[in-house]
């Protein structure tokens, strides 16, 4: 059995769909599997059904969602099975699986696998353990789950997660000399993220390197002006500096062009060279 929360939440067994359909029972699971093999309490489980507004029956229909989801689960693995994935255990309830088979745990051990080949320089395989790690991702978490107070606050240590291992594969891809390879990927992250400075320097680096270096300084006038609209800020030090490093680069060529030997009227070339 396969559970899947980077995107629609989603059960899996031999290739089949079996997730619950019921919202609150779906509410549960997700709970349940966010926090694996660790005991989530009734307490939190009702703080996530109904906030401050539990009613006086808040336990044992707690109680009941449980046992619809053992209900669902029975279907696709039979009953023993499904009471030792979803077992009782004071002061609540622990769902019991392996890591390999719940997507965040598998994302997790990859973001954990690039870091460790990026502590030791080995940038190709951190890039492709965290490319791995970022295929998992199916959409926005938990998507179709009507996600309360708890889950909420999951969802945005799971965006954070998601951007550090985007932020990772960048710096490994970079770091391998990928510039122009990196081009389109930054192009569409500050899209998606455009108050992330972060991939907006990446981004002004790569076009810099690619030797596009006009849209380089294109790219850092989008930054400036769209932080000053929506934040009223100007860039970060970083950025800033990474421009003037540009613009130096620039005035050094321009210079050195400009310093180029003119060659002595009538000598073109090796073939215009006097014949003795």
């Amino acid at each position: 059995m396969e559970f899947r929360l980077l995107g629609p939440l989603e059960v899996m067994h031999d290739r089949q769909l079996c997730t619950p359909h019921a919202p609150k029972v779906k509410k549960v699971l997700a709970l349940l599997l966010l926090r694996a093999n660790q005991v989530v309490s009734l307490d939190t489980l009702i703080e996530e059904l109904w906030g401050d507004q539990s009613p006086q029956t808040a336990i044992t229909t707690t109680q009941t969602y449980i046992y619809h989801l053992r209900r669902s689960l029975t279907r696709a693995v039979g009953p023993d099975k499904a009471e030792e994935i979803v077992r009782t255990a004071a002061p609540g309830y622990v769902l019991s699986v392996a890591d390999h088979a719940v997507d965040i745990k598998q994302f997790d051990t990859l973001i954990a696998r690039a870091k460790v080949s990026a502590a030791a320089q080995d940038f190709r395989a951190a890039a492709q353990s965290a490319k791995d790690a970022l295929a998992l991702w199916r959409g926005t978490p938990l998507a179709g789950v009507d996600c309360g107070n708890v889950l909420r606050g999951y969802l945005v240590n799971l965006e954070e997660r998601h951007i550090e291992a985007l932020e990772l594969r960048v710096s490994a891809e970079m770091r391998l000399g990928n510039y122009r390879e990196m081009i389109a990927d930054l192009r569409s992250l500050v899209t998606v993220h455009p108050l992330n400075e972060w991939f907006h320097g990446q981004l002004i680096v790569a076009l810099d390197k690619a030797g596009r270096r006009s849209e380089a300084l294109h790219a850092y006038q989008n930054v400036r002006e769209l932080l000053r609209r929506e934040l009223g800020l100007e860039p970060s030090a970083e950025l800033w500096h990474l421009h003037q490093e540009i613009l130096a680069a620039d005035s050094r060529a321009r210079s050195s062009h400009r310093r180029l030997p003119v060659p002595p009227r009538g000598v073109v070339g090796r073939a215009s060279a006097p014949v003795h």
